[in-house]
């Protein structure tokens, strides 16, 4: 069986992750998407609200489980018994910082692969830093995430 992790912050959730998520989930048995605690960021939702929303985008996916993690991720994909981390990228920019954190990650796990997957066009400029700003100046929302998680995301951007 093979088992992926796609990680991040998803802070908030895009409709780049999603569309990340509905590719990655056709290419193994098992995905698993991976939600980053990192104390050292302020975050707009907690890690338990970032979870819950993304269980409620993946629903409709048998193979697809959502959890967070604290610490190294090839640590966690090793618990996990993972053969590969999905990265979503987006553009060049992306690229080169992924590809320093997929040669850094194949140096503490040789076995761990990494597996680039580039979103629709049309969601390659979304990005989470700029659904928080776009949202925090109560600006339209509807075009970068997930209709379900729409008025929860907006009401608390608009909050700021």
């Amino acid at each position: 069986m093979r088992t992926a992790i796609y990680p991040g912050s998803f802070d908030p959730v895009t409709l780049g992750h999603a569309d990340i998520i509905q590719r990655a989930e056709k290419l193994v048995d098992r995905l698993i998407v991976a939600v980053l605690h990192n104390p050292a960021k302020t975050s707009t939702f907690s890690v338990e609200e970032r979870v819950q929303m993304l269980r409620e985008l993946v629903a409709p996916f048998p193979n697809v489980e959502v959890t967070s993690f604290h610490g190294l991720l090839v640590n966690f994909a090793r618990q996990h018994d993972a053969d590969c981390i999905i990265r979503g990228v987006r553009a060049f920019s992306d690229f080169e910082y992924e590809f320093q954190m997929a040669l850094v990650n194949r140096k503490l796990a040789p076995d761990l692969e990494t597996i680039f997957l580039m979103p629709k066009e049309k969601y390659s400029a979304v990005s989470s830093r700029l659904v928080r700003e776009i949202g925090s100046m109560g600006g339209e929302l509807k075009e970068l995430v997930p209709e379900p998680l729409l008025d929860r995301i907006v009401t608390r951007l608009a909050k700021g």
